[in-house]
């Protein structure tokens, strides 16, 4: 019987990819200490440096497109109830 996958918290993993990228023990080395496999930690290692530019992008920058969009569609909807209500208090004017 197969046993299933072991499942680590992502700090657990980030300490471990960090203990690889440093290069101060080999990944057999901080395998035999994390009790991961060596392919394992070899694909955080990976993932952390394929990610790691991503920080340094302009900051907010993906928030404040979203911002954006939703203000935009907030203006919209603003217009659209003022129409209707125009319309609605034009229309309630011929039964007075």
């Amino acid at each position: 019987m197969a046993s299933s996958p072991k499942k680590y918290s992502s700090n657990f993993k980030a300490k471990v990819a960090l203990e690889a990228i440093k290069g101060l023990k080999t990944i057999n080395e901080i395998s035999s200490e994390y009790g991961v496999h060596s392919t394992q930690i070899t694909q955080w290692k990976k993932q952390v440096l394929d990610e790691l530019p991503a920080i340094f992008e302009r900051p907010g920058s993906e928030r404040a497109k979203n911002e954006d969009a939703l203000i935009a569609s907030l203006y919209q909807q603003i217009g659209q109830l003022k129409v209707e209500a125009d319309f609605l208090k034009k229309k309630s004017d011929q039964y007075r």
